[in-house]
């Protein structure tokens, strides 16, 4: 059975406050598994979270658009 993380566990692992932990959760960004009251966050599905979003950041961006050469006033 994969691990179960408490928001602390996240917030110490991904270097953020656990109020950020809570609010992403609570906005549906963060994979987690409501038990009553409680949140806990699989191991396993976090790490495919992080890998997701690693995965967008690394992606190839489009280059930016050309500029538009100036009109000349008549």
């Amino acid at each position: 059975m994969d691990r179960l993380l408490t928001a602390e566990e996240i917030a110490e692992r991904l270097g953020m406050r656990t109020d950020w932990v809570w609010a992403q959760a609570r906005a549906g960004l963060i994979p987690h598994i409501r038990l009553g009251r409680y949140r806990r966050f699989r191991e396993s599905a976090v790490e495919a979270w992080l890998r997701e979003l690693e995965a967008k950041s690394t992606a190839v961006t489009p280059a930016a658009p050309t500029p538009l050469p100036l009109r000349r006033r008549a």
